[in-house]
């Protein structure tokens, strides 16, 4: 095979995006849609998803829905098959569906720490079993697993979360070293603290908990966080990356409010 056929990436790239019924899914949906991507949205959630395929549609762009369980074997083979249909084979995958609920970690139930990291770790290799063989197979493609910064930064009262995000961006960077060679590109986006729906079903008392002990222990240096279009864009500026460019990693972190410039006063 010459270089020019190893590197040929074909003009219609459709994206799979999981988690695509609210925040960073839709957003990323969204985005790589207008960017030109036919897109198969896939969540629990699919009436919401059909919203946004309406207006990806109303925006000129191609979209295709189906729901999908990250925990259910069937549900992600059935998701494939239908996606596959649709819009052709699937060029990128990006791996955005997670769980995450506060708690202290000896007071949390096991069944509930195995049920985010089907989430978040073993729902992200279903997807991969289903769609990486293909791209290995065409010798190109793209697979995206969006992370989150306590992966690095652990927080209190999220220990599954972070736990689940530490493993998964494991089995990325091993990833990204069996698949060196075979023209599938493995990323990582990591965003820092991010507006979406996770956290509004939380009792407002340990909502307020667990921001607090961000505080307390200096995982929250200030008060912004991100909109999810802000992870929409890094995801898309690195499926955008030419051939031959590999972009591992990207995190993404609220900028700080602008302060006040120190007083200088007059000397006395």
């Amino acid at each position: 095979m010459s270089g020019r056929e190893r590197y040929h990436r074909p003009a219609r790239r459709p994206v799979v995006v999981t988690g695509a019924s609210s925040g960073i899914g839709a957003a990323t949906a969204l985005t790589l849609a207008a960017a030109g991507h036919p897109v198969a949205l896939g969540a629990r959630r699919s009436e919401r998803c059909e919203d946004l395929a309406e207006q990806i549609r109303a925006g000129g762009g191609e979209a295709f829905v189906h729901p999908l369980d990250v925990t259910d074997d069937d549900s992600v083979e059935a998701f494939a098959k239908a996606t596959t249909a649709a819009l052709g084979d699937v060029e990128v995958l990006i791996s955005n569906a997670g769980s995450l609920a506060p708690g202290t970690i000896h007071e949390v139930s096991s069944e509930r720490i195995a049920g985010e990291l089907d989430v978040n770790v073993v729902g992200a290799h279903r997807m991969i079993r289903a769609f990486v063989p293909g791209m290995v197979e065409r010798r190109r493609g793209d697979v995206v697993v969006v992370s989150s910064d306590v992966a690095v930064r652990p927080r209190p009262h999220m220990a599954a979360y972070a736990a689940g995000k530490w493993g998964l961006e494991g089995l990325a960077h091993a990833m990204q070293m069996e698949l060196e060679g075979t023209g599938v590109r493995t990323s990582i986006v990591r965003p820092g603290p991010t507006w979406s729906e996770m956290g509004t079903d939380w009792d407002p008392d340990e909502g307020a908990k667990v921001l607090n002990a961000w505080t307390a222990f200096g995982l929250a240096r200030h008060s912004h966080f991100l909109k999810p279009v802000a992870i929409a864009e890094a995801i898309t500026t690195v499926v955008a990356a030419p051939r031959g460019v590999h972009i591992n990693l990207v995190e993404v972190s609220p900028e700080a409010p602008l302060s006040d410039p120190p007083s200088t006063g007059e000397a006395r």
